[in-house]
């Protein structure tokens, strides 16, 4: 594969690698959209929403994204070049498994546009066509109906529940195991 950061255009903007060039915009969005991200997420401490921790992550980022074990795709609106989602494809297996796992953000102010379809779209596209990986997998909890529905208008199925899953907000949640696969595989 090769490992220069890929640059995917949507309608409405511009997907790369999330890079440490790019912590100022990322640290703005997460700080942002910190009580809209909050509710979906592990418990955060102060530390996480600073320019040193958000560039440390971003440094992992494209270290993984070289080493083939993640894509962490940012999504720059095409008019302001401000990030406004994020769409995550981490824990990559290759070989026999060919698989990830989907995380996806959206910006609070650009929710019920179509956007999130958009950029999460485009990055699995990605991953069939380029990565060529065989599935693609994504949970949610049970009491988020936006995802849901949004993974179901990308074409997931729904494959499980899981109970106790994942620690989110502070509590272990349920999840709902849901997986695509590639249609050309």
């Amino acid at each position: 594969m090769n490992k220069d950061f890929p640059h995917i255009e949507t309608p409405r903007t511009i997907m790369t690698i999330g890079q440490p060039k790019h912590a100022q915009a990322l640290l703005d969005f997460m700080w942002e959209n910190r009580a809209h991200f909050e509710p979906w997420e592990p418990l955060r401490s102060d530390n996480f929403y600073t320019l040193d921790a958000t560039r440390e992550r971003l440094e992992h980022s494209a270290l993984c994204y070289r080493d083939g074990s993640a894509m962490q795709f940012l999504a720059f609106d095409t008019t302001s070049n401000e990030i406004v989602g994020a769409c995550n494809f981490a824990n990559i297996v290759h070989r026999v498994f060919q698989a990830c796992h989907l995380g996806y953000s959206i910006d609070a102010k650009r929710q019920g546009q179509g956007l999130m379809f958009e950029i999460v779209d485009a990055g699995i596209r990605h991953m069939f066509e380029v990565v060529g990986l065989h599935r693609v997998m994504a949970n949610h909890m049970p009491s988020n109906e936006r995802s849901a529905h949004l993974l179901q208008k990308l074409g997931f199925e729904r494959e499980g529940y899981a109970k106790s899953y994942l620690k989110i907000a502070g509590k272990w949640e349920d999840m709902v195991l849901n997986s695509k696969i590639n249609p050309a595989a």
